[in-house]
């Protein structure tokens, strides 16, 4: 097929690559414009404008997909399909009818289960067993196309944000081939979502990852690892950030924030309900290390409370 991809992350350029790895002829790569990153604000480009540059195909980066002129820009290259992950721009509906299959999108959830931004995080942070792929047929609304296919992926009980993106971006690339094909055979099926069960996801912001001991040790051991590697969980040591990036959770009780226990290897930490033994962690300033390398230089004793 003649597809214009639009996508920006890694997520998406898995995607990008198979497609082309399954021999489909991607006219036009549509990315976000090239963003200031890091501290030193270097322009830096996006995972999909990456994989176009090495590949030769030609690179389109609209501030809004939806003027007039880049609508019209899009039509010049008579595609048969807009394949869509990840993009982060909302598509009018000239563009939805503009080809021939129409739009279809990759993302990461059971639809129509976390519509919206980040659901492979929360599917982590609210303790699902399972998460996966959905490619819909694009609708006007956030997520609310008819679904094509759709592929289950279980968590593991050591899941992070991380680990379950790697996953389900192998998974959706995969699967979105598979999905072309059907929908050129003309054996697709398009399902309605059921609108009673949808739920919405919204962007996650660094301020969601500070941690309140307050609460149940167990949420809070699945924050830490939805929200790893990014922004990561944390919370301060005399007025540094300290992330924690591994912990498990303990049925021992004393005063939130509270550190009840130091071992040679061992930190642990009350909760509002039940305590965490913190296993990797990272100081402000200084590299992610384990719990017994970090004990050998650090300031700390049992009975400091750590804020909430």
């Amino acid at each position: 097929m003649k597809i214009i991809f639009m996508g920006t992350p890694d997520f998406a350029a898995v995607t990008f690559e198979k497609l082309i790895e399954a021999g489909h002829d991607i006219v036009l790569a549509v990315t976000q414009p090239d963003r200031p990153k890091g501290r030193g604000g270097k322009m830096a480009i996006s995972a999909v404008k990456e994989a176009a540059l090495s590949h030769g195909i030609e690179v389109f980066q609209p501030v809004r997909i939806r003027e007039p002129e880049n609508i019209d820009f899009l039509k010049n290259y008579d595609a048969d399909i807009v394949v869509v992950v990840a993009f982060g721009q909302i598509l009018p509906k000239e563009i939805l009818e503009m080809p021939k299959y129409g739009c279809i999108n990759v993302h990461a959830s059971l639809l129509p289960k976390y519509r919206g931004a980040s659901p492979i995080q929360w599917a982590v942070i609210n303790g699902d067993k399972v998460s996966g792929v959905t490619i819909m047929k694009m609708g006007e609304g956030l997520d609310d196309g008819d679904i094509i296919t759709q592929s289950r992926v279980e968590l593991s009980g050591d899941e992070t944000g991380g680990s379950l993106f790697d996953r389900l971006s192998v998974c959706g690339a995969g699967l979105c081939v598979d999905t072309l094909k059907l929908i050129e055979e003309g054996k697709a099926t398009y399902t309605p979502q059921n609108e009673a069960e949808a739920t919405k996801v919204g962007i996650i912001k660094k301020q969601l990852g500070k941690i309140d001991f307050e609460g149940d040790a167990t949420e809070i051991e699945r924050l830490i690892r939805g929200l790893s590697p990014w922004p990561s969980a944390f919370t301060y040591l005399d007025g540094k950030m300290l992330k924690i990036w591994k912990a498990e959770v303990l049925q021992k009780n004393d005063k939130p924030g509270k550190i009840i226990e130091i071992t040679k290897n061992s930190l642990v930490i009350a909760c509002g309900s039940g305590a965490l033994s913190v296993k990797e962690l990272q100081l402000e300033g200084k590299r992610r290390m384990n719990i017994e390398e970090f004990l050998r230089g650090a300031h700390i004793c049992e009975g400091d409370i750590l804020p909430s």
